[in-house]
C-alpha cells in the first residue's frame, strides 16, 4: 500500500471530552443556583467579592462558580466583574420570564442521583430505585411542573392559537399549555380530560389566571377516556411517553372522536428521530425517562403510524427551544 503523500491530521478531541466532561457544567450550574450567585447580580454586575458577600461562599468559590458559567456562556466577565447574559437573567434570577430553579432542583437532588444508577439501567433495560420520601416527591413534582411551564411558553411563544375556539386538553401533566392558549386568545374556551386527581390542581390554576369562567374539568383516566365533542383544537401533552403504544393508539383515537374535520392536534412529547443526526434534547431524555420511572420516548415514525391509523394526518413538526418537539396534525 502506498502511504498518503501528506500526513492524515487525526479528528480533535474537543466534542469527546466536553461531552465526558458534561456534568461537572451541570453540576457547578445548579450550585450556582442554589448559592444565589445569578440573583446576586440581578441588580448589576458584581467582583468577586461582593459575590462571595452577596452569597455567603467563599472568594474561591465564588471565583470557581462564576468562571465555570462564564465559560458556559451563562454570564459575561469584563474586568473581573460578572453580569448576567440575557437567557440567565430570564430564567435563573426569579425575576425573569420563567424561573427554573425549581427544575434544576429537581435535576440536582432526584434526576442526578438516579443516572448514578445508569450503567445497571444499560445493563438491565430496567429503572432505577427511586427511593422516594414526601420531601422527593415535592421536588421531583416542583419540577417537573416547572418544565412543563417551560414547554408551554415557548408553545405559546411558538403556535397561533387565535384561530382556534374550542380546546380540548386529553390526558397532560400541566394545565399550563391550555391556559397560555387562552390567555394567547380570549374567544377560546378549554375543556380539559385529565386524571381525576389533577382536578383540585387544575381548578387553582384557573382561579389563579383568572380564567375559571372558560376552562371546563371532566376528569377521567387517561388511558380510557372518551370525551366526544366537536373541538376545532386537540391538545395530548407529555401523554405518549407514560403509556404503552396499544394504549396510545387507543388515546389518540379517542381525540379524534372528539374533533371536528379540519380541526388541529398538538401532540407535544420528545421523539427519536430518523434524520442524520439525531436532537440531542429527546435522546438525552429517552435515557432520563427510563433510567428515571421507566417510560419511553416513542420513535417520531412509530408515532406517526399511531396518528395516521386513529384519523389524523400530520403536518408539520416544531422544535421548540430547550423543550420537546410538537407533531401537528389535522383532523381527516
Amino acid at each position: 500500500m502506498t502511504a498518503p503523500s501528506t500526513p492524515v491530521s487525526p479528528g480533535s478531541p474537543d466534542r469527546i471530552v466536553e461531552i465526558a466532561i458534561g456534568y461537572m457544567g451541570a453540576k457547578q450550574l445548579f450550585a450556582a443556583a442554589r448559592t444565589g450567585i445569578f440573583r446576586a447580580l440581578v441588580d448589576g454586575e458584581r467582583d468577586v467579592a461582593e459575590l462571595a458577600a452577596a452569597t455567603g461562599v467563599s472568594e474561591r468559590m465564588a471565583r470557581i462558580l462564576a468562571d465555570a458559567m462564564n465559560g458556559l456562556g451563562l454570564l459575561e466577565r469584563r474586568e473581573g466583574r460578572y453580569r448576567l447574559t440575557p437567557d440567565a437573567a430570564a430564567h435563573l434570577t426569579g425575576e425573569g420570564e420563567l424561573d427554573l430553579h425549581p427544575f434544576l432542583s429537581f435535576l440536582n437532588e432526584i434526576s442526578y442521583g438516579h443516572w448514578l444508577q445508569f450503567d445497571t439501567t444499560v445493563d438491565t433495560t430496567k429503572p432505577g430505585d427511586l427511593a422516594m420520601d414526601e420531601e422527593r416527591w415535592k421536588s421531583f413534582m416542583a419540577g417537573v411542573m416547572r418544565y412543563n411551564a417551560l414547554h408551554a411558553a415557548m408553545l405559546a411563544r411558538t403556535f397561533d392559537f387565535g384561530p382556534y375556539r374550542s380546546l380540548l386538553d386529553l390526558g397532560g401533566l400541566s394545565p399550563a399549555f391550555a391556559i397560555g392558549a387562552l390567555q394567547a386568545n380570549p374567544e377560546l374556551s378549554a375543556r380539559f380530560v385529565f386524571d381525576p386527581a389533577s382536578t383540585e390542581a387544575i381548578a387553582e390554576a384557573l382561579a389563579a389566571a383568572g380564567l375559571t369562567e372558560r376552562g371546563q374539568i371532566d376528569p377521567a383516566p387517561t388511558d380510557s377516556a372518551n370525551p366526544g365533542g366537536d373541538h376545532d383544537l386537540v391538545m395530548v401533552n407529555h401523554v405518549i411517553h407514560r403509556f404503552t403504544a396499544e394504549q396510545n393508539r387507543v388515546i389518540l383515537a379517542n381525540a379524534r372522536a372528539a374533533a371536528r374535520a379540519g380541526a388541529t392536534l398538538l401532540l407535544l412529547d420528545f421523539l427519536l428521530d430518523d434524520d442524520e443526526r439525531q436532537r440531542p434534547i429527546d435522546a438525552l431524555h429517552a435515557g432520563e425517562y427510563l433510567v428515571i420511572d421507566g417510560t419511553v420516548v416513542y420513535p417520531e415514525s412509530e408515532v406517526t403510524e399511531w396518528l395516521t391509523a386513529a384519523g389524523w394526518r400530520q403536518r408539520e413538526v416544531l422544535a421548540l427551544p430547550g423543550s420537546p418537539r410538537v407533531i401537528v396534525a389535522e383532523a381527516v
